[in-house]
Parts: structure tokens; sequence; C-alpha cells
């Protein structure tokens, strides 16, 4: 299969501009509101098969969609005023790529194609937060409610449908989900035509344009632990250009990879300047050199490109090539934004806040009949009895033990968090003997990490540790690692926010 692959560098680069996905549309008029919505916004967005070149000289490639676009339509929304979204499952009854059935959840009893919505970020009512059991099929809908009380950020919206998410959005099952505020406004950071979206993601695809979903080989047992591509996709196309004027723009990424960790930098040392993460504003501006994103995070960044006026320069991930940037000589008029050194305040949460503190152990093991390996959270599977159950408005500091060679991004449901800090460990004397034993010193968070997070790195023989509030509702969310080929096997959990 591998050698009827696409070689990405046997394609011009650089010939297709970069595509910016639609703005969603609010459908809510005042003759079409219901007492039910009221003042709020609604949306209907359809998840159904489209063709979509993804290079100029491929032909257009089968792909899953939201509204017709992959990425889907960019939702643009305002802190506090609530939002109605109903999606809508079109998709055909038979799946793009080879499911597993063998996984927990995607049993041949079940019907191959499955889709549910989950706004990874958002602060939403657990029935509405896209739980992996409450998928539905081709024909039917759900509609959700989006009350969008939280800090101006960058979220994003995709399928979490239980054991075949990864398929859903390797097939193109994602967007963008923009929350703003007033403190956003005031900065007056780069915006309109100058505040630019990128969905970064890498996919293998057939010499033909097509996706090609890696497997094990084996019809009868396809899943694999991992899956990385050649081909890297910003907003849905290979190797695109920006047309782009001398001044200073700011790039709103989130890696929606299954697997793969973004390591972004700028040619010509061209700097890039953090203002944000997962959950919103850093406190202030950070110069990096290079972007790290797992899967499922998010960074915003400003890059003046006055400088380069007259000259190209690339965003690349490590050795590949991503995006050009053709910077012009001229500008429309004069660049207003501006750039403060105070961007946000942060109040940090102390360490003596917290209630409780759990720790979480990440681990490998085989499956329980047979192959394929399995990666767990704390030993635990997901139909086994909730065991993490934190009060409402309780903090609590959860130790994550990664005793496993990969690194596991974290993310839970519905809460923001602050990374307190990692520490080395002796994995083996833990796996033996079941105690922690710490060989490095304590590591605090870098400066880009600094933020309100939503997704941790849960680093290779390292204890992670965050601090979070439980606030906003009580029931039942997930928290897992976002790997989907991890996810979709057992590295996911659900927990139960309680009642005080």
């Amino acid at each position: 299969m591998r050698a009827a692959s696409l070689n990405p560098e046997s394609l011009t680069k650089f010939v297709d501009p970069l595509p910016i996905p639609p703005v969603a549309k609010n459908r809510s008029t005042k003759a079409a509101r219901s007492s039910a919505t009221g003042k709020a916004a609604y949306y209907r967005v359809t998840m159904r098969e489209v063709r979509a070149k993804l290079h100029r000289d491929l032909p257009p490639a089968r792909l899953w969609s939201y509204d017709g676009s992959v990425p889907g339509p960019t939702f643009e929304m305002r802190r506090g005023e609530g939002a109605f979204i109903e999606w809508v499952n079109e998709l055909p009854s038979k799946h793009l790529l080879p499911i597993d059935f063998r996984l927990h959840g995607a049993e041949r009893d079940k019907p191959e194609v499955r889709a549910v919505v989950h706004v990874h970020g958002a602060k939403v009512a657990p029935g509405d937060d896209g739980y992996p059991e409450n998928w539905y099929v081709p024909g039917k809908s759900a509609t959700s409610y989006y009350p969008n009380r939280q800090d101006a950020a960058m979220l994003w919206y995709h399928d979490h449908a239980m054991a075949i998410n990864r398929l859903n959005v390797y097939a193109g099952l994602f967007g963008i989900y923009l929350v703003r505020d007033e403190t956003e406004d005031a900065l007056n950071l780069p915006r309109g035509p100058y505040e630019i979206p990128l969905a970064i993601c890498d996919r293998q695809l057939t010499r033909d344009g097509q996706l090609e979903y890696p497997t094990s080989g084996d019809p009868d047992a396809p899943w694999v632990p991992e899956v990385f591509g050649e081909a890297f996709l910003i907003n849905g196309k290979l190797f695109p250009f920006l047309e782009a004027e001398p001044r200073r723009y700011r790039f709103r990424i989130v890696n929606v990879s299954n697997g793969r960790f973004l390591n972004l930098f700028l040619s010509d040392h061209a700097a890039m300047l953090q203002v944000g993460t997962d959950q919103g504003l850093l406190p202030g501006p950070v110069e990096i050199e290079r972007l790290l994103l797992a899967p499922g995070e998010r960074g915003d960044i400003v890059v003046d490109l006055a400088p380069f006026a007259g000259r190209e320069i690339l965003l690349h991930d490590s050795s590949f090539d991503l995006l050009q940037i053709r910077v012009g000589q001229e500008r429309k008029g004069e660049d207003t934004s501006s750039l403060p050194a105070a961007l946000r305040p942060l109040a940090r949460t102390p360490e003596s806040a917290a209630v409780r503190t759990r720790e979480l152990y990440l681990m490998e093991q085989m499956n329980r009949v047979a192959e394929p390996m399995m990666m767990l959270l704390n030993g635990a599977h997901w139909d086994m009895p909730v065991t993490e159950k934190p009060v409402l408005d309780s903090v609590e500091i959860w130790a994550f033990i990664n005793a496993t060679d990969d690194t596991h991004p974290i993310h839970l449901h519905l809460v923001r968090f602050q990374i307190l800090d990692r520490r080395r460990f002796d994995a083996f004397d833990y796996q033996s003997t079941g105690k922690l034993r710490y060989t490095g010193p304590v590591e605090k968070p870098s400066p880009s990490e600094a933020g309100w997070k939503d997704t941790v790195r849960a680093d290779s023989k390292m204890v992670t540790r965050i601090i979070v509030k439980f606030e906003g509702y009580v029931g039942r969310y997930v928290w897992h690692c976002h790997v989907l080929e991890h996810e979709d096997n057992e590295m996911m959990r659900p927990y139960e926010i309680v009642p005080a």
C-alpha cells in the first residue's frame, strides 16, 4: 500500500492560494426565532461528503466536511452571547476509511457511520459537549447550546464519535470556533484580513490525491497506534501561499493532526511573538523561535512582516515546507494595529487552593482479548466505573505519571487549567514497585505555556502536574489523550463533576 502513496515533493510547491474558511452564518432572524431560542443565534451545519482539490495538480479528493468545506466554517462568537448549533448528519452510510470492529464502541452491531460534535475548549452543559456515546447516524441531527461565557480564545470543533473519532477527523470533520470579547478588542491586535486562521494537519495520500489511512495490513485488525503522513495540509491545501502586506499579522494556529506534533518556525529568522494559547491570551507577548503544538493545542502568533517587504518567507515544520508568505512592497493603508506589553492579567492558582491531588497513571497494555495494544488511563477501561468525581467549584491537582515512551497530550473537557510543573521519574521503578522516585529537578512550564490551557503535553518518563477548578456544570464529561488513535483505543475515561 505504501508503494502507491504520493510523494508530496513530486508536486510543484506554492501554486495554490491559502484558503480562508468561510464564516458560519447566523440563521436566526426576527421572523424565525422561536421561544426556545429567544435572542440566541442559530446555526445549522451539515456534515456531508464532498470532493475537493488538495493541490492544483491533483484530482479532487473524497473528504467529509462540515457545510461543504474542509476545514468547516469558522464560528465568530461574542462572549456572553449564546448560540444554538444544529449539527446535521448527511454523511454516506458506508465509511470512507477502514474500521477496526474490535475496538470498544466500534463493534459490528454498530452502524459504520456515526457522528457527534465536540467544541474543544467550550464551557458547555454535559448534554451539549459531544459525549462520545451520544453519536447519531445519517439522516439524524442534534442541536447543542453554547453559552460562550468564557474569555476570548481560539477553540475548535471536531467529531467525537466513540472508537471512530480518528477516522472521522482524518476524513475532514473539523473546524475553527472563535470567541471574542471586549478585552481582546481593546488590545487592537491585527484583525480582519490580517488575522489568519491556520488549521494544520498531516495526511497520507495515494498517487491520485485520495486520502489513505495507514493500517496494520490485517483487514480484520487494521488499528495502528499512531498515524503520520507526509502531506501537510493547511486549511485543506498542500503547499499553499499567502499574499501578504508588509505589516503585522496575527496567525491563529491549531494542530488538527491525528498524532503528529508540530514544531513550527519561520525562515530568515523571522520573529514570532506568541500572544495566546489554548484558552486565550497570555499575560504578555513571548518571543519564540519555534512553536511546539501537540494534537489539539493552539497557538496565537503575531508576526511583523514589514522587514520582509518584497521578499518571501516560509513557515516550516521541522524539515517540511508548509506555507509560503509572499510579502508585497506596498500596504493598503497604515498599520494601525498594536502589540502591547501587557495583554491579559492572569492570577496563578495557588497549590494551597487544591482540596485533592490525584495521581493518574498513563500506561500501555495488551488488549483484553488479543491485539492490538491499548493505552490506558490509570489502568482503567472506558466502561469501568467512574473514579474521578471532583466536586463542583473545587480545585484539584492532577498529576499525570507517564511511564510510556510517548508524549501524550491530555485534554480535559469543560475546564481550563494551569500547568504547575514537570519532573522526571524512574519509570521502571514505578512500574515494578508503585513507588514514585524522582530523578530530576522540577521543571516549570515555559513562558509560552503560562496561560490558560485545556490540553497539556504529558511528556515521556515525566510527572506533569496541572491545577484545575471544576466550575461550570454538574455532570459527566471526559478526559483523554488527544492522539486520536490512542483515544479510540481506551485512552479515554469519563469523569463526573458532582454537587457540593
